[in-house]
């Protein structure tokens, strides 16, 4: 487990920051969103003004965004039209967008924001991160309300039993997430220890599946390559003995078939019928979208509890 804050329930010694500097050196006027999540935040923190233009993923608010020309997908944006607008500056994320169009942009000289926020503390700290480059804080009371609603839903969640948890993320295969991860961290947040933490994906998919040997951590095929979105088996998940499963709407639409399936296994979660589909942007976009999370996330925990 890697850039995690400290996970003392009380939250004392809680000191990790966000190391990112900013990333242009003047206030942006022009700014172009290819991160669905951040979009979404710029609109809620009275930012959206600087947007020229975001991705057909960018969906909310539904009314803000459709006044905004489209640049394609988070995975094929329109580089040469992106260029064309001018933008003094580009959102990017790590993982929802790739290396090759935030070289072609900083090639054409445009300035990339590659954020990369892996834990809840992170994506908090990222919104006061966009206050201080848009040099906008007028929606201070905003940010802070919500990393209160964090501090203390984490402090109280936290304080009881933790429920084991399985999140799929997609299948065939069958594909989940380990501690390395901001969605293990928001788990975490709301009292659910995510089963598949420890968890790092092996290469080749047959290692993963545990079909075959996996190449060793030095082979040229495998250095570099992301290792915290393991594939794994539904003996596997039986074998974790998740309390509680979630089944959520993106990046993979789970729908009633796929409950059914997990319906079947002999886990806890199907038992005492703790299997949900659910908003799957509550769980993946990082930003001001977390409120809904904390209120929406608690609750089943609690549940499974008893409480």
């Amino acid at each position: 487990m890697t850039d995690v804050p400290n996970l003392d329930p009380d939250l004392s010694g809680y000191i990790h920051q966000v190391q990112d500097e900013r990333p242009i050196p003047f206030v942006p006027r022009r700014v172009v969103s290819l991160v669905p999540s951040l979009t979404e935040s710029l609109f809620d923190l009275e930012l959206a003004d600087r947007l020229i233009a975001c991705t057909d993923y960018c969906i909310h608010p539904a009314a803000g965004v459709a006044r905004l020309p489209k640049v394609g997908g988070t995975k094929n944006p329109d580089i040469q039209r992106i260029i064309g607008l001018r933008p003094d500056l580009v959102l990017m994320n790590s993982e929802e967008n790739r290396r090759e169009d935030a070289d072609a942009l900083r090639a054409a000289g445009i300035t990339v924001w590659a954020t990369e926020p892996r834990t809840v503390w992170d994506a908090v700290q990222l919104l006061w991160l966009l206050m201080d480059v848009f040099e906008d804080a007028h929606m201070t009371y905003r940010v802070r309300t919500l990393e209160i609603a964090y501090e203390q839903t984490r402090r109280y969640m936290t304080a009881g039993r933790m429920v084991r948890a399985f999140v799929p993320i997609w299948r065939d295969p069958w594909m989940t997430f380990n501690a390395d991860t901001y969605l293990h961290d928001l788990l975490y947040t709301c009292g659910a220890e995510n089963v598949f933490a420890e968890r790092e994906r092996q290469f080749p998919l047959a290692a993963d599946l545990g079909q075959a040997e996996p190449l060793p951590p030095d082979d040229r095929r495998v250095v570099g390559r992301d290792t915290r979105y393991p594939r794994i088996t539904l003996e596997e998940v039986v074998a974790a003995q998740p309390e509680l499963v979630l089944l959520p709407s993106e990046p993979y639409a789970f729908g009633e078939p796929d409950m059914a399936e997990i319906a079947a296994l002999d886990i806890p979660a199907a038992r005492n019928k703790h299997i949900y589909l659910f908003d799957g942007s509550y769980l993946t976009w990082h930003g001001t979208r977390l409120s809904k999370a904390l209120i929406a996330l608690p609750p089943l925990v609690a549940a499974v509890r008893g409480e």
